[in-house]
């Protein structure tokens, strides 16, 4: 299940709670950009005994997007074989897809911070949604998130 949701401070964000258990999830939140060529945001991963978050991941124009790959799975609704991937040009972001029997997608959603953080340490989530209308309204959610306004911050 996803949800476009405000947070305390009225921010956008987009929650995606796994079908299965609903204490396992992933929400995007904090998007703010630096100029017209990208957009940065956290990402927080949480599970029984986990929570998780990774600031700053920043979504390129020019890059290989997410709402594209989460579309192209959408569309993809009666299945497929194996395992497909995305992962941003940092890979602090990367996302597999299976498809199991039943009409549902497994997204594993593996967070780790940039390769200078202290730690080097990743997670990983895994929030199964039906493959249908939850798989487009999640990629319609994501594309709203990413593509909102672009307030630029000013440097400093």
């Amino acid at each position: 299940m996803t949800s476009p949701d405000g947070d305390i401070d009225g921010k956008p964000c987009v929650t995606i709670r796994c079908q299965d258990n609903s204490s396992v999830g992933v929400t995007f939140c904090d998007r703010f950009s630096f100029d017209q060529d990208s957009v940065h945001y956290a990402i927080e991963a949480w599970a029984p005994g986990l929570t998780a978050r990774v600031n700053e991941v920043v979504a390129w124009i020019w890059d290989n997007d997410l709402t594209t790959f989460l579309e192209e799975l959408a569309a993809g609704y009666r299945g497929w074989d194996g395992e497909r991937t995305w992962h941003t040009m940092d890979r602090d972001l990367a996302v597999s897809a299976v498809f199991r029997s039943g009409g549902y997608i497994g997204l594993t959603w593996t967070i780790r911070p940039w390769r200078s953080a202290a730690g080097d340490w990743s997670t990983s989530v895994t929030t199964w949604l039906e493959a249908g209308e939850q798989m487009s309204s999640l990629a319609s959610d994501v594309r709203h998130f990413l593509e909102g306004e672009r307030t630029v911050l000013p440097p400093g």
